[in-house]
C-alpha cells in the first residue's frame, strides 16, 4: 500500500472518529446543561419568574447586541462586565448586607472579618443549593433570595434605562443611553440573567460543583476551580509534550531525505491564460480591501469607546453607533473580509488548476459577488435597527441582531450566507472535477482542496442548527462549530492544500513530496483541531467528560507549531531558490508573517489560555483578545492576504508591482500588530488576571477596576500599533488600486533577470 493510500486511510478514520466523539459529547452536553425552571418560586409560594420570562430574557439581551455588550458565561465584549459574574456578586452582597444589618451593622463591609466569614458561611450553603425539582420544573428559592433578586433587579432596571443614578455606570460600560426603552424588556433580562448567575453557583445534582464548572471565581459563595481542571491541566501540558517530543522524531527521521529539485529557469505561471471568470475574481479582492479599511476604523472607534464610554472627542456617538454595534460589525468585517479573500483565491485558482472553464462560470462568479454585496448591506442594516431597539423581538432573531459573537446576524442573512457558499462550493468544485479525475501526482492535493472547499460550504450550516429560544449550552456547543471548526480548522487545511499546490506548480517541490506533507499536516492538524474545540466549553454546562476531551485535544493543537520555524526556513530558502521568485517574494514573505504568529499568536498565547485552569481564570480577560487579535489577523488574515497577492499576481501578470508599497505593508502590520499585544492587551491582561486571583472574577471585569489610571494609560498605549496597523491597511489598498489605476508594466530588463537560471 502506498504512503499516500495510507495517510488518506488515516485521515478517514481520524475525522470520522473525532467527529463522532464531538457528536456524543454534544448529545451528553444538552443532557446535562442546566435546566431552565418553569417557575422561580420562594418557599412563601410567590411566582419571581417563570420560563417564559428567562427566554424572552434571552431573546431582548440578544436584541440589544448579546455577546457585543458585556459577556454571559465569560463569552462576549470586555468593557461591560460580564452580567453572570456581576448578578451573581451583587446577590451575594446584597444577601450579606441585609443579614449584616439584621445583626445591627451598618452593612456586610462594616463588620469584623470573623464575623464576615461567618456570613459567608451560612450563605454559601443557600446559593449553592440546587433547588430545582425536575418533576414540577420548579425552582424553589428561599425569601431572602428572592429580596436580594429584587434588589439586583432594582440596578440593572436603572442601569439599562436613562435614570441618571447610573449614568455614569452606563459611561463606564460604554452602553448607550436607555439601551433598553420598554420596562417590560428589562424584567425579562432580569430573569435571563439571574438564570445564568444561579446555574454558576447551583450545585450538579448529587455532586459538589456547578453546572459551569463553578466558573466564575467568587470567594463570597465559594467558587473556586474544581480538582479535575487542574489535573486535566497537567494532562494537557503532558500530552504536548509528547505530541512535540513525537513530531519531533518524525521530522528528524523523515525531512531533507530527497535531493533538492532544481528549479525551472523561468516562471511557469508567468502569461498564465486568464479565463473570463478568473479575471471575474479580481473584484472580489477589492472588496476584501474596502472591508479591511472599514473593519480598522470600526475597530479604532470601538477601542475608543474605553476611552469615554459613550463620546467620541466629545461627541456623543453611542447614540447613532453604539458600542456594541461598532464592535458587532468590526468582530463580523473580520471574519467578512479573510473569508472573500479565501473565496476569490478558490474562484481563481480552480480553473487555474484544471485548466477548465465551465459554461456560465464567470456568470455564477458574478452573481455570488452581488449576493455578497446585499448580505454586508441589508445583515449590517439589520443589526443597527435592533441595536437601536427599532425592531421587534421576532423580526430581530430573523433580520436583525443575533447576539451571538462571530455569528451574530439576523438568520436570514445567515441563511442566505449559507447559500451562497454552496453556490461557492459548486462553482470550485465543478471548475476542480476535471483535475480531479486526471489521477496525476497533483490529484490528492486537489481532492483535499475540493473537500476542504465542500467542508467550508457545510460546516458553516452548523449555524443554523438553533433559534431565538434555544438553550444557551446548545447554542455555544453549535456557534464553536462555527467559530472554530469553520474558521480555525477547514479554512486552514483548504489553505495549506492551495500553497503546496502552488509551489508545485512553481517548480520549487516534488508533486509527491507535497502530496504526502499536506496529507500528514492535515492529520497532525486535525489530530488536535477537531475535539480541541470543547476548550472553548469547558464551563458552558458540559461535564468533566468536556473537560478533559477539551483539554486534551486542545493541547495537541499546538504540536505542528513546535516545527513551523523549520517550515518557515524551507518556506524562505525556496523563495531565493531562483531570480525570478522575486515576483512572488511579498506573498510569500506574507506566509512567513503566518508562520510567526502562528507561533507567537496560536501556539504561545493560545496555550496560555487554553489549559482548564488557565481558562478558569482568563476567560473573558484581556489575554482572551490577545489570542484572538494575534491569532486572528495574524494568521488567518495574514493568510488571507499573501493568497490574495497571488493571485493578483496572475491577475496583473505583465504589471510591475512597486515593492516598497508592500515591503511597508507587511511590517507595519507586523509592528502594528506587536505594539497593540505587548503594550495593551499582554499587561492590561495580566493586571486583570492579578484582580481575579486576588478578589474574584466580577472585580477584574467591573468598572472599579477598569477605571483604574494605570488601565486607562494601557489603553492609550494602543495608539501607536493602531496608527502603524492602519497604515499597512492603507499602504495595501494604495498597492492593490495602483494595479488597476495606473499600472505600469515591467521592463525587458526586468523580464530578461528573472528569466535568469538560479545559481
Amino acid at each position: 500500500m502506498s504512503t499516500t493510500k495510507r495517510l488518506w486511510i488515516g485521515l478517514a478514520t481520524l475525522v470520522f472518529a473525532s467527529f463522532a466523539v464531538m457528536l456524543w459529547l454534544g448529545a451528553d452536553l444538552m443532557r446535562t446543561a442546566p435546566p431552565i425552571p418553569e417557575r422561580v418560586v420562594t418557599q412563601s409560594g410567590q411566582v419571581v419568574f417563570t420560563r417564559d420570562d428567562i427566554e424572552t430574557g434571552q431573546q431582548v439581551w440578544q436584541s440589544m447586541g448579546g455577546q457585543q455588550l458585556g459577556s454571559v458565561w465569560g463569552h462576549g465584549a470586555l468593557v461591560a462586565p460580564d452580567w453572570s459574574a456581576d448578578w451573581l456578586h451583587r446577590e451575594a452582597e446584597a444577601r450579606l448586607d441585609t443579614a449584616a444589618q439584621r445583626g445591627g451593622a451598618e452593612s456586610y463591609a462594616a463588620l469584623q472579618a470573623h464575623d464576615q466569614a461567618a456570613l459567608r458561611a451560612r450563605l454559601e450553603p443557600d446559593l449553592r443549593h440546587n433547588g430545582y425539582d425536575p418533576a414540577s420544573g420548579d425552582l424553589v428559592i428561599s425569601d431572602d433570595r428572592a429580596a436580594a433578586i429584587t434588589t439586583v433587579a432594582s440596578h440593572y432596571d436603572s442601569l439599562f434605562s436613562d435614570d441618571p443614578a447610573t449614568h455614569d455606570l452606563r459611561v463606564a460600560y460604554a452602553m448607550k443611553e436607555n439601551t433598553l426603552p420598554d420596562a417590560a424588556n428589562r424584567t425579562r433580562l432580569n430573569a435571563f440573567f439571574f438564570w445564568s448567575a444561579w446555574a454558576t453557583a447551583a450545585n450538579r445534582p448529587g455532586d459538589f460543583v456547578s453546572y459551569t464548572n463553578n466558573w466564575p471565581s467568587e470567594p463570597l459563595v465559594g467558587n473556586k476551580p474544581t480538582s479535575g481542571a487542574f489535573l486535566w491541566s497537567l494532562f494537557s501540558i503532558l500530552f504536548m509534550i509528547a505530541g512535540i517530543a513525537l513530531l519531533g522524531w518524525h521530522y528528524a527521521g523523515w525531512h531533507g531525505k530527497e535531493e533538492p529539485l532544481v528549479p525551472p529557469a523561468t516562471d511557469p505561471l508567468k502569461g498564465i491564460v486568464l479565463t473570463p471568470s478568473m479575471k471575474a475574481s479580481a473584484k472580489y479582492f477589492w472588496v476584501v480591501i474596502a472591508l479591511l479599511l472599514v473593519q480598522i476604523a470600526l475597530g479604532a472607534t470601538t477601542a475608543h469607546y474605553q476611552v469615554e464610554g459613550q463620546d467620541l472627542y466629545g461627541f456623543d456617538l453611542s447614540q447613532y453607533l453604539p458600542y456594541s454595534l461598532t464592535r458587532s460589525w468590526h468582530t463580523q468585517l473580520a471574519i467578512l473580509w479573510i473569508a472573500t479573500a479565501w473565496l476569490g483565491t478558490g474562484l481563481y485558482i480552480a480553473p487555474a488548476v484544471s485548466g477548465h472553464e465551465p459554461k456560465f462560470q464567470r456568470a455564477g462568479v458574478n452573481f455570488l459577488f452581488v449576493c455578497l454585496l446585499i448580505i454586508v448591506v441589508g445583515a449590517f442594516a439589520g443589526q443597527w435597527f435592533a441595536v437601536m431597539q427599532k425592531m421587534g423581538l421576532a423580526s430581530n432573531f430573523w433580520f436583525g441582531h443575533q447576539g451571538w459573537e462571530y455569528v451574530d446576524i439576523g438568520r436570514f442573512w445567515q441563511a442566505f450566507l449559507f447559500v451562497g457558499l454552496i453556490v461557492w462550493l459548486l462553482l470550485v468544485g465543478r471548475a476542480l472535477w476535471p483535475a480531479i479525475r486526471r489521477k496525476d501526482e497533483m490529484s490528492s492535493i486537489i481532492f483535499l482542496m475540493f473537500i476542504s472547499t465542500i467542508a467550508i460550504g457545510l460546516f458553516y450550516g452548523a449555524g443554523l442548527m438553533y433559534g431565538s429560544r434555544s438553550h444557551m449550552s446548545e447554542v455555544e456547543y453549535w456557534r464553536w462549530w462555527v467559530v472554530h471548526l469553520w474558521v480555525e480548522g477547514i479554512f486552514e487545511v483548504f489553505a495549506v492544500a492551495v500553497i503546496s499546490f502552488l509551489f508545485v506548480k512553481l517548480g520549487l517541490v516534488r508533486g509527491k513530496t507535497a502530496t504526502i506533507n499536506v496529507l500528514f499536516a492535515t492529520i497532525v492538524f486535525l489530530s488536535g483541531g477537531i475535539l480541541g474545540m470543547f476548550h472553548h466549553l469547558y464551563f458552558v454546562g458540559t461535564t468533566m467528560a468536556g473537560v478533559a476531551i477539551g483539554a486534551s485535544f486542545s493541547a495537541l493543537e499546538v504540536v505542528p507549531l513546535a516545527l513551523i520555524g523549520l517550515e518557515a526556513m524551507d518556506t524562505w530558502q525556496q523563495s531565493r531558490a531562483t531570480p525570478w521568485m522575486k515576483r512572488y517574494k511579498w506573498p510569500i514573505m506574507f506566509f512567513l508573517g503566518v508562520s510567526f504568529w502562528n507561533l507567537v499568536g496560536a501556539g504561545l498565547f493560545g496555550f496560555l489560555i487554553n489549559t482548564p485552569i488557565a481558562l478558569y481564570y482568563m476567560q473573558g480577560l484581556n489575554l482572551t483578545p490577545l489570542h484572538g487579535h494575534t491569532a486572528l489577523f495574524g494568521v488567518y488574515g495574514m493568510l488571507g492576504i499573501g493568497l490574495m497577492l497571488f493571485c493578483l499576481r496572475g491577475l496583473r501578470d505583465d504589471i510591475a508591482w512597486n515593492h516598497g508599497w508592500l515591503r511597508g505593508s507587511f511590517w507595519c502590520f507586523n509592528i502594528g500588530l506587536a505594539l497593540m499585544a505587548l503594550l495593551t492587551l499582554l499587561p492590561m491582561g495580566v493586571l486583570q488576571l492579578q484582580a481575579a486571583l486576588e478578589h474574584g472574577y466580577a472585580y477584574a471585569r467591573s468598572a472599579d477596576f477598569m477605571n483604574r489610571p494605570i488601565i486607562h494609560l494601557l489603553v492609550w498605549m494602543r495608539m501607536p500599533g493602531d496608527l502603524i496597523f492602519a497604515t499597512g491597511a492603507m499602504l495595501l489598498a494604495a498597492f492593490v488600486a495602483l494595479q488597476w489605476l495606473r499600472p505600469r508594466r515591467e521592463t525587458p530588463e526586468v523580464e530578461q533577470l528573472q528569466a535568469q537560471p538560479a545559481e
